[in-house]
């Protein structure tokens, strides 16, 4: 690996800080924030203005807002991602440290399609691909998904007369009793199905958003009865979250503390 650029990082330091707060600083705010001389900071600055990184604020004299180049960066950026080739690389660290089977999936209609799939090493795992469909309120995903959805939207999709087909007697068939799920999903930010597509399966999702904070995606861990367990669980629900969260930055959304 070659050497890092002191100046490079210092001007890239400066950009990161407008991440924070009301996104407007000053000069004297970058001093105290990097310890940096006020020298240096000023060339830094002086550069960035010069090439549309950072702009003056209309009105505060010796304040700046970032520019449009990093918005030509971030849109360029987004316009290349693919979400199905971003999400097996994330499956793929996931299950490196599972050893479960994990799954990406989108919505479409009242169905989730798994767009990435990497599987357990165990002997015993979930059998399924990549391309799949399913029912979404039979999957964590699906459920995951569902819950993420405006209620209008989701009422739509799934109205109260609605006659939700079961995949096992775990399965949810009632819309009423499903509605009353997702509200728990939503307070929890994490769904769990206990053998609702499978009878001997259990598994547990996150979302994953975009850049806009929309919830695109889910991302879900797959585990046979015979490795489940409470404590399991927690400790996948956990790994389910790092490993979204990790997706959701890739896609370029930012989560706010």
């Amino acid at each position: 690996m070659g050497r890092l650029v002191p100046a490079v990082t210092r001007a890239l330091d400066i950009l990161e800080l407008f991440l924070d707060g009301d996104g407007t600083l000053s000069a004297p705010d970058i001093v105290r924030k990097l310890q940096l001389p006020r020298t240096t900071v000023h060339e830094l600055v002086t550069t960035l203005a010069a090439r549309s990184y950072i702009v003056p604020v209309p009105g505060q004299p010796g304040r700046y807002r970032l520019g449009v180049r990093p918005y030509q960066l971030g849109s360029r950026y987004a316009e290349q991602l693919d979400l199905a080739a971003e999400g097996q690389q994330v499956a793929r660290s996931v299950a490196e440290t599972c050893d479960e089977t994990v799954h990406v999936a989108i919505l479409e209609g009242t169905d989730v399609i798994y767009i990435a799939k990497v599987d357990s090493t165990h002997a015993v795992r979930m059998v399924s691909a990549a391309g799949r469909r399913l029912p979404a309120h039979c999957t964590s995903v699906g459920k995951m998904l569902l819950a993420s959805l405006p209620e209008s939207e989701l009422t739509a999709r799934i109205p109260d007369s609605a006659e939700l087909v079961g995949m096992t007697p775990n399965s949810i068939t009632d819309p009423g009793a499903l509605r009353e799920a997702l509200a728990g999903i939503r307070e929890r930010g994490i769904a769990v199905e206990s053998r609702e597509s499978n009878p001997d399966v259990s598994c547990v999702a996150a979302p994953v958003h975009d850049r806009t904070g929309k919830v695109v995606a889910a991302l879900s861990i797959s585990v046979p009865m015979i490795r489940w367990s409470d404590d399991r669980r927690v400790e996948l629900e956990q790994l389910a979250a790092k490993g979204a969260a990790e997706l959701s930055e890739r896609l370029g959304h930012r989560s706010v503390a």
